[in-house]
C-alpha cells in the first residue's frame, strides 16, 4: 500500500508545481507596450534587419518555451517535472559582399542558464543579451553590438494576434522601424531594423508554418505580411498590416500572395517559396530574395526555416515605392518535409 500512496503524493506535489500558462484570448487586444515576458507556452523576441548600404543582414531571435502540455516524464505531466521555461537563441548573419551566410545558436536545456527578466526587459543566454533602455534597446550577440532606437511607437498588428484555433494563436506586437547604430564584425553600421514580440500557443513547425515579411517602404510606411499554413502546408490565414509614416497601424484588405520562385534545401529537403507577387486593395509589390541559401536549421529544436534579406518594388496607393527588409519562411519539422 505504501508504494501507491507515495506515487499519489508525488503526483499531487508535481501537479501543484505545474505552471499556470495562458494562451491567446481572441477577445483581448494586448497593449503595444507589452515587451516583458508573459505566462505563455511559447514566446519569442526577434530583431531583424537588412542594411543595403553595408550589404549585411541579420536575424536574432530569443525563444522562451515550456515543455509541450501533452509530454510526459516517468508517467507524470512533463510540465510538472519541468515547471520552468527553457530558452534558445538564434543568430543568422548574411554578408552579401562575401556571399556568406552564418548561423549560430545557444540553448539552456537542461541547465536553465538563461536570464529572462521584465520591467525593463532583459534577456541573456551565454553572453548574448538584449536589453531595454530608456532610448530603446541594446543587442549584443556574437559580432553584433548595436543600439536600437525606435522611430515609430510600437503597434499591435490587427486584430491583435496571428493564427487561429486550428494552428494556434500568437499575440503580436512590433516596433516596425528602428534606427540601428553600432558595429557588426567590427564595422560601423547604420540602417533600419524590425523588432517583434509574440507569445501564445502556436507551435512552429508542429502546428503552424508561415511565410512572413517585415518590410520598410521608401515612402516611410512599413509593411507586415503573414501567410499561415497548417502542418500539411494548407493555407489557413493571410494577414497584413501597414504602419504609416506617422506610426498608425492599419489592416490590409483583399490580400494576395503568389509565389513565383522556389528554392529547395539540399540539407533538409524543404522547398521554400522565396519570391512573391503580393498585393492588396490599393497596392502591389514584387519581392525577391537577395540570396537563396539562407536556411536555418536548429540542432536543439528540429524546425527548419528560411531567413534572409529581400528587396522589391511596386505601387503603393498610386505611387511607386521600393521595399526592403527581411523574409521568413518556415519549412517545418525536419523529417516531415512539405513540398
Amino acid at each position: 500500500m505504501k508504494k501507491p500512496l507515495l506515487m499519489l503524493a508525488l503526483l499531487l506535489m508535481a501537479t501543484s508545481c505545474a505552471p499556470r500558462l495562458s494562451g491567446v484570448d481572441p477577445n483581448h487586444v494586448p497593449s503595444p507596450y507589452t515587451w516583458d515576458p508573459q505566462p505563455a507556452p511559447v514566446e519569442w523576441w526577434y530583431v531583424s534587419a537588412y542594411l543595403p548600404d553595408q550589404k549585411l543582414a541579420f536575424h536574432w531571435a530569443f525563444f522562451k518555451y515550456y515543455v509541450p502540455k501533452h509530454y510526459r516524464v516517468l508517467g507524470l505531466p512533463a510540465r510538472s517535472v519541468f515547471p520552468y521555461p527553457f530558452a534558445s537563441a538564434h543568430l543568422a548573419l548574411t554578408d552579401l559582399q562575401a556571399d556568406k551566410f552564418t548561423f549560430k545558436e545557444k540553448h539552456d536545456f537542461p541547465g536553465v542558464t538563461a536570464i529572462i527578466q521584465g520591467n525593463p526587459l532583459y534577456l541573456e543566454l551565454e553572453g548574448w543579451s538584449f536589453r531595454q533602455t530608456a532610448e530603446g534597446f541594446e543587442l549584443k550577440a556574437g559580432p553584433i553590438d548595436i543600439r536600437l532606437t525606435p522611430e515609430k511607437p510600437p503597434v499591435v498588428h490587427p486584430p491583435g494576434w496571428s493564427g487561429n484555433e486550428k494552428v494556434g494563436r500568437m499575440y503580436y506586437v512590433s516596433y516596425t522601424r528602428v534606427e540601428i547604430n553600432g558595429t557588426i564584425a567590427g564595422k560601423q553600421v547604420k540602417g533600419l531594423a524590425w523588432i517583434d514580440h509574440q507569445w501564445g500557443g502556436q507551435m512552429s513547425g508542429a502546428t503552424a508554418l508561415w511565410d512572413w515579411y517585415g518590410l520598410h517602404l521608401s515612402n516611410g510606411d512599413d509593411l507586415m505580411l503573414y501567410r499561415i499554413r497548417d502542418a500539411k502546408g494548407n493555407l489557413v490565414l493571410l494577414q497584413g498590416s501597414k504602419v504609416t509614416k506617422d506610426g498608425k497601424v492599419r489592416p490590409l484588405l483583399d490580400l494576395k500572395m503568389d509565389p513565383y520562385l522556389n528554392w529547395t534545401s539540399p540539407r533538409t529537403g524543404f522547398t521554400y517559396r522565396v519570391a512573391w507577387r503580393v498585393s492588396g486593395r490599393g497596392w502591389s509589390l514584387v519581392l525577391r530574395p537577395k540570396r537563396l541559401e539562407q536556411e536555418v536549421y536548429s540542432s536543439a529544436v528540429p524546425v527548419a526555416y528560411w531567413e534572409g534579406p529581400v528587396e522589391g518594388e511596386g505601387i503603393w496607393w498610386g505611387k511607386p515605392v521600393k521595399a526592403w527588409g527581411m523574409g521568413e519562411f518556415v519549412g517545418g519539422l525536419v523529417g516531415w518535409a512539405v513540398h
